[in-house]
């Protein structure tokens, strides 16, 4: 299927770094590790029965949710979706509470009980995911409309996927959004289906940029799994919204490598469609592009780094109290 705005062939292409831009992808590289790590050990954590209820990994996204905030300042504000654990400690909630929220322990950054689907943080911007697809985005535009009437210079970057945006909610808040031209920036993570249905079964239109024009919307359609691409589309989204200049959408076509959630073993995909889209792999492009630059040691010590880190927050996890369902 091609998307429309970028053609499939591009997605294969390998990431450039230019000189002065290798620290700043060294940066990227070592938060997209991170989550890539979280992730994999919560896989493991839940089969051994350690976390309760159910999960929902971005394993393959995680370029766009460090992309999509890395232009962001600690005062920005963010809103997550239920595939949220990478967006969540992209904008900087800390892994050992996210760990632990996992786990329902009082250490966690919701006190344990918002669990995998409700992770977020106030302190540092990001609101407690929403469990109803769709919900973020009106609720994005009314939080960019305070900021507007404040005056605080707040911009919001709000997460989607590619599903929520054909649902009633989204129409009435983009609607809003640029009418009133608040500084809100949807960063769409099109990854190409909705639960086990693939976009072009849901509308004519696959390209989700194309469909926003409608509506007004500044739109830009990016390779989402080239974090230094989706971090420039995004950094010109928010100085766009900064400046007063109204709302962006900003589409980068992704892929989880899994399935919806953990028990979906996703057959409904074809074979040569995973082959394809794991060979696009976010960390393995920019590591073989940061290997070429001669800065492939660090990038091993930026993984090893993240192990570590991950290795500590499972244990304040395991070592915290369960939650006590108690708000102080």
């Amino acid at each position: 299927m091609h998307m429309i705005g970028v053609p499939e062939d591009t997605l294969d292409a390998p990431i450039a770094i230019a000189d002065d831009r290798l620290d700043e992808a060294l940066d990227l590289f070592a938060r997209m590790a991170l989550i890539r790590e979280f992730e994999s050990r919560v896989n493991r954590l839940f089969l051994q029965g350690k976390i309760p209820g159910t999960i929902h990994l971005s394993q393959g996204q995680e370029a766009c949710a460090v992309g999509g905030t890395a232009p962001l300042r600690p005062t920005d504000w963010a809103t997550l979706t239920h595939r949220g654990h990478g967006q969540a400690l992209a904008k900087g909630v800390s892994a050992s509470s996210l760990m632990a929220e996992l786990f329902a322990r009082e250490t966690g950054c919701c006190r344990g009980m918002g669990g995998s689907l409700h992770v977020g943080d106030w302190a540092v911007g990001a609101l407690p995911a929403i469990g109803i697809v769709g919900a973020s985005i009106p609720i994005s535009t009314g939080m960019a409309f305070a900021a507007r009437q404040r005056g605080d210079g707040r911009v919001v970057v709000c997460f989607t996927g590619d599903g929520a945006l054909t649902e009633g909610d989204s129409h009435e808040g983009l609607n809003l959004a640029t009418l009133w031209q608040l500084p809100v920036v949807f960063v769409c993570e099109n990854n190409l289906y909705s639960i086990s249905t693939r976009v072009d079964r849901q509308v004519r239109v696959t390209s989700v940029a194309e469909r926003m024009v409608a509506y007004g919307l500044r739109t830009e359609t990016v390779d989402g799994n080239n974090v230094l691409a989706v971090a420039d589309a995004v950094a010109a989204a928010v100085q766009h919204a900064r400046d007063g200049d109204g709302p962006s959408l900003v589409e980068c076509l992704t892929y989880r490598q899994g399935g919806h959630k953990r028990d979906d073993p996703a057959t409904y995909r074809p074979r040569e469609e995973v082959e394809r889209w794991m060979a696009r792999d976010p960390l393995i492009r920019l590591r073989r592009a940061l290997d070429i630059a001669g800065r492939a040691a660090e990038a091993d010590a930026a993984a090893a780094h993240a192990v570590a880190l991950i290795d500590e927050a499972v244990a304040f996890a395991e070592a915290s109290p369960p939650a006590t369902g108690v708000i102080a």
